[in-house]
Protein backbone atom coordinates (compact mmCIF):
# COMPACT_ATOMS: atom_id res chain seq x y z
CA UNK A 1 0.00 0.00 0.00
CA UNK A 2 1.42 3.36 -1.14
CA UNK A 3 1.91 5.96 1.36
CA UNK A 4 0.16 9.42 0.91
CA UNK A 5 2.42 12.04 -0.27
CA UNK A 6 3.51 14.37 2.24
CA UNK A 7 1.37 17.66 2.86
CA UNK A 8 3.97 20.63 2.28
CA UNK A 9 4.28 22.99 5.49
CA UNK A 10 6.21 26.05 6.31
CA UNK A 11 9.44 26.65 4.26
CA UNK A 12 9.01 23.99 2.05
CA UNK A 13 5.45 25.33 0.75
CA UNK A 14 6.71 28.96 0.46
CA UNK A 15 9.57 28.14 -1.68
CA UNK A 16 6.78 26.45 -3.94
CA UNK A 17 5.04 29.67 -3.74
CA UNK A 18 7.62 32.13 -4.53
CA UNK A 19 8.65 29.60 -6.88
CA UNK A 20 5.33 29.37 -8.64
CA UNK A 21 5.07 33.06 -8.77
CA UNK A 22 8.66 33.77 -10.47
CA UNK A 23 7.67 31.42 -13.23
CA UNK A 24 4.28 33.66 -13.47
CA UNK A 25 5.71 36.64 -13.19
CA UNK A 26 9.32 35.93 -15.74
CA UNK A 27 6.38 34.36 -18.02
CA UNK A 28 3.28 36.56 -18.06
CA UNK A 29 5.00 40.17 -16.30
CA UNK A 30 3.41 41.57 -13.65
CA UNK A 31 0.38 42.41 -15.21
CA UNK A 32 -0.64 38.59 -16.04
CA UNK A 33 0.42 37.78 -12.06
CA UNK A 34 -2.81 36.46 -10.12
CA UNK A 35 -3.16 34.66 -6.74
CA UNK A 36 -5.25 32.01 -8.87
CA UNK A 37 -2.56 31.37 -11.70
CA UNK A 38 -0.05 31.18 -8.55
CA UNK A 39 -1.79 28.81 -6.09
CA UNK A 40 -3.00 26.37 -9.49
CA UNK A 41 0.76 26.16 -9.99
CA UNK A 42 1.87 25.43 -6.71
CA UNK A 43 -0.57 23.06 -5.78
CA UNK A 44 -2.15 25.04 -3.01
CA UNK A 45 -4.69 27.61 -2.78
CA UNK A 46 -4.74 31.60 -2.08
CA UNK A 47 -5.92 31.70 1.43
CA UNK A 48 -2.35 30.10 1.86
CA UNK A 49 -0.72 32.34 -0.49
CA UNK A 50 -2.83 35.68 1.34
CA UNK A 51 -1.27 34.13 4.90
CA UNK A 52 2.36 34.81 3.56
CA UNK A 53 2.30 37.64 0.99
CA UNK A 54 -1.18 40.27 2.00
CA UNK A 55 -1.95 41.13 -2.03
CA UNK A 56 -0.59 40.63 -5.49
CA UNK A 57 2.05 43.58 -5.18
CA UNK A 58 3.83 41.78 -2.05
CA UNK A 59 4.21 38.45 -3.85
CA UNK A 60 5.37 40.24 -7.26
CA UNK A 61 8.06 41.72 -5.19
CA UNK A 62 9.16 38.80 -3.44
CA UNK A 63 9.53 36.90 -6.80
CA UNK A 64 11.55 40.00 -7.82
CA UNK A 65 13.51 40.06 -5.27
CA UNK A 66 14.22 36.49 -6.28
CA UNK A 67 14.95 37.08 -9.84
CA UNK A 68 17.49 39.78 -9.35
CA UNK A 69 20.82 38.97 -8.89
CA UNK A 70 23.36 40.84 -6.69
CA UNK A 71 25.54 43.19 -8.22
CA UNK A 72 28.95 42.69 -8.18
CA UNK A 73 31.27 46.00 -8.12
CA UNK A 74 33.32 46.02 -11.34
CA UNK A 75 37.21 47.01 -11.12
CA UNK A 76 38.83 48.52 -14.17
CA UNK A 77 41.15 50.72 -12.32
CA UNK A 78 39.40 54.15 -12.64
CA UNK A 79 36.16 55.65 -10.42
CA UNK A 80 35.40 56.85 -14.08
CA UNK A 81 35.44 53.45 -15.62
CA UNK A 82 33.70 51.72 -12.51
CA UNK A 83 31.20 54.00 -12.87
CA UNK A 84 30.42 53.27 -16.07
CA UNK A 85 30.43 49.77 -16.36
CA UNK A 86 28.11 50.01 -13.26
CA UNK A 87 25.39 52.17 -15.13
CA UNK A 88 25.98 50.36 -18.33
CA UNK A 89 25.23 47.21 -16.25
CA UNK A 90 22.20 48.92 -14.67
CA UNK A 91 20.65 50.19 -18.02
CA UNK A 92 20.84 46.47 -19.43
CA UNK A 93 19.06 45.39 -16.33
CA UNK A 94 16.25 48.25 -16.86
CA UNK A 95 16.17 47.52 -20.80
CA UNK A 96 15.63 43.50 -19.91
CA UNK A 97 12.82 41.61 -19.26
CA UNK A 98 13.17 41.82 -15.46
CA UNK A 99 13.64 45.55 -15.55
CA UNK A 100 10.09 45.17 -17.57
CA UNK A 101 8.79 44.06 -14.39
CA UNK A 102 10.60 45.85 -12.28
CA UNK A 103 9.13 49.08 -14.21
CA UNK A 104 5.70 47.42 -14.01
CA UNK A 105 6.26 47.00 -9.83
CA UNK A 106 7.15 50.64 -9.71
CA UNK A 107 3.96 51.78 -11.49
CA UNK A 108 1.57 49.18 -9.20
CA UNK A 109 3.67 50.29 -5.88
CA UNK A 110 2.59 54.19 -7.01
CA UNK A 111 6.61 55.32 -7.50
CA UNK A 112 10.25 54.12 -7.23
CA UNK A 113 10.19 55.27 -3.02
CA UNK A 114 7.58 52.97 -2.60
CA UNK A 115 8.89 50.10 -4.34
CA UNK A 116 12.27 50.48 -2.42
CA UNK A 117 10.41 50.55 0.80
CA UNK A 118 8.27 47.65 -0.47
CA UNK A 119 11.52 45.47 -1.14
CA UNK A 120 13.00 46.11 2.17
CA UNK A 121 16.50 46.10 1.76
CA UNK A 122 17.12 47.03 -1.85
CA UNK A 123 17.82 50.37 -1.44
CA UNK A 124 21.34 49.58 0.49
CA UNK A 125 21.91 47.03 -2.03
CA UNK A 126 21.43 49.16 -4.47
CA UNK A 127 24.11 51.48 -2.56
CA UNK A 128 26.30 48.90 -1.57
CA UNK A 129 28.46 48.02 -5.86
CA UNK A 130 28.80 51.99 -5.74
CA UNK A 131 29.74 52.44 -2.19
CA UNK A 132 32.39 50.09 -2.53
CA UNK A 133 33.82 51.45 -6.42
CA UNK A 134 34.10 54.82 -4.40
CA UNK A 135 35.68 52.99 -1.28
CA UNK A 136 38.80 52.08 -3.77
CA UNK A 137 38.48 55.63 -5.32
CA UNK A 138 39.49 57.19 -2.29
CA UNK A 139 42.16 54.45 -1.70
CA UNK A 140 43.71 56.06 -5.23
CA UNK A 141 43.31 59.63 -3.83
CA UNK A 142 40.26 60.10 -6.33
CA UNK A 143 37.86 60.75 -4.25
CA UNK A 144 38.16 61.83 -0.65
CA UNK A 145 35.64 59.43 2.69
CA UNK A 146 33.32 62.84 2.43
CA UNK A 147 32.20 61.51 -0.72
CA UNK A 148 31.39 57.73 0.80
CA UNK A 149 27.74 58.69 1.63
CA UNK A 150 24.59 56.64 0.35
CA UNK A 151 22.90 59.43 -1.59
CA UNK A 152 25.88 60.80 -3.48
CA UNK A 153 26.83 57.10 -4.31
CA UNK A 154 23.66 56.99 -6.07
CA UNK A 155 23.22 60.15 -7.51
CA UNK A 156 24.32 58.06 -11.17
CA UNK A 157 21.78 55.37 -10.27
CA UNK A 158 18.76 57.55 -9.57
CA UNK A 159 19.22 59.54 -13.00
CA UNK A 160 19.67 56.00 -14.24
CA UNK A 161 16.18 55.45 -13.19
CA UNK A 162 14.73 58.85 -14.11
CA UNK A 163 14.85 58.26 -17.75
CA UNK A 164 12.97 54.73 -17.51
CA UNK A 165 10.29 55.84 -15.04
CA UNK A 166 10.44 59.68 -15.62
CA UNK A 167 11.01 59.58 -19.59
CA UNK A 168 9.54 56.38 -20.14
CA UNK A 169 12.82 55.48 -22.56
CA UNK A 170 13.41 51.49 -23.37
CA UNK A 171 16.78 52.27 -22.76
CA UNK A 172 19.08 54.97 -22.34
CA UNK A 173 21.93 55.69 -25.32
CA UNK A 174 25.42 55.37 -24.25
CA UNK A 175 26.06 59.60 -24.41
CA UNK A 176 23.35 59.71 -22.00
CA UNK A 177 25.40 57.50 -19.14
CA UNK A 178 28.36 59.04 -20.06
CA UNK A 179 26.89 62.36 -19.45
CA UNK A 180 25.71 61.12 -16.24
CA UNK A 181 29.00 59.96 -15.02
CA UNK A 182 31.08 62.73 -16.79
CA UNK A 183 28.88 65.71 -16.25
CA UNK A 184 26.95 65.07 -12.65
CA UNK A 185 28.46 62.58 -10.89
CA UNK A 186 32.34 62.32 -11.05
CA UNK A 187 32.35 66.62 -10.79
CA UNK A 188 29.99 66.35 -7.34
CA UNK A 189 32.60 63.58 -6.06
CA UNK A 190 35.33 65.79 -7.10
CA UNK A 191 34.06 69.03 -5.58
CA UNK A 192 33.81 67.19 -2.57
CA UNK A 193 37.09 65.98 -2.16
CA UNK A 194 38.18 69.46 -2.90
CA UNK A 195 39.28 68.91 -6.46
CA UNK A 196 36.82 71.47 -8.29
CA UNK A 197 38.53 73.27 -11.00
CA UNK A 198 40.02 76.83 -10.55
CA UNK A 199 37.30 79.64 -10.99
Amino acid sequence: MSEKPTRRRGAALEEAILQAAVDEITESGFGGLTMDRVATRAGTNKNTIYRRWPNRLALGVAAYRRLAEAVRPPDTGTLRGDALELLRGANRHWSSPLGTILRELIAAAGGASELLAQLENRAEAEAAPWLAILERAVARGEAAPEALHPRVATVAIVLLRNEFVVRGVPSAPDEVLVEIVDEVFLPLVRVRSGTAPAP
